[in-house]
């Protein structure tokens, strides 16, 4: 019978690391099946949104399975699945704007967020967590670096879950903030893992929030500037939304 004191602290750390992405996980799909289950959300909706749930949700699979595999030593697969990896967060970047854009242009966009700032912030967020994904893939032989920063960059995308279990509608007008930065208990939690098992904080978990804190704030500031009020009278332009006050909250809908 193996005990804890017989797993070499390597071992200990992957274990964390795939306790914490799986509870992570688990948490992000929950928010999307509780909105399924109370009648907020249905299959309805346009290709797009299909086309972008299928990618996000593929997404999560694959993180998931990757940390599974790794902790299991199963790491020639887990390097093959990272090719994949590659090619799905491609297909990512360019559906997550594409279904952005989509809301905004037919007057889709939640009504407790401003559509200037819900177009510039949602592909914000996800560029800066795909810029995380390739600072981990740069550092995938460092053992230290390339999990933290897949879990900061898997914690900057769990927004959309979250904001699905919270009220948002009470939340505004920083709904999109707060729904991003409670996922930052997860960095957190591993900062105080580190001090009591490693007996310092690694530094990719501060790279993880100054990433997440560093985009809210520079998304809010373009977002009210004119440079905001250009990005949406091009995005609205030949659309129902052209014309429209991108500053302003859409109407809630109809109950």
């Amino acid at each position: 019978m193996t005990t804890v004191s017989d797993v070499n602290p390597a071992q200990r750390d992957l274990r964390f690391f795939r306790t914490m992405i799986t509870a992570m996980a688990v948490v992000l799909v929950s928010g999307f099946v509780l909105q399924l289950a109370m009648g907020r959300s249905s299959f309805g909706a346009p290709l797009i949104v299909h086309l972008h749930a299928f990618a996000f949700m593929g997404w999560v699979a694959i993180v998931v399975t990757q940390v599974w595999l790794v902790a299991g030593g199963r790491a020639g697969l887990h390097r093959t699945l990272g090719g994949l990896a590659a090619a799905w967060l491609c297909a990512l970047l360019a559906l997550g704007p594409m279904v952005t854009l989509a809301a905004v242009r037919t007057g889709r966009a939640p009504f407790f967020f401003v559509p200037q700032h819900f177009l510039l912030v949602n592909s914000a967020t996800l560029f800066a967590a795909a810029g995380l994904v390739i600072a981990a893939l740069a550092l995938r032989r460092n053992r230290d670096w390339h999990p933290r920063l897949q879990i900061g960059a898997f914690m900057m995308l769990m927004g959309p879950g979250i904001g699905r279990i919270i009220p948002m509608p009470l939340l505004a007008p920083y709904a999109f903030e707060i729904a991003s930065v409670i996922p930052l208990i997860v960095p957190l939690v591993g900062m105080a893992r580190d001090r009591r098992v490693h007996g310092k904080v690694h530094p990719a978990w501060g790279w993880s929030i100054g990433v997440l804190v560093a985009v809210l704030i520079a998304a809010r500031l373009v977002a009210f500037s004119p440079v905001g009020d250009a990005a949406y009278a091009a995005a609205a332009a030949g659309s129902p939304a052209a014309g429209s006050d991108g500053r302003a909250f859409p109407p809630p809908p109809p109950h």
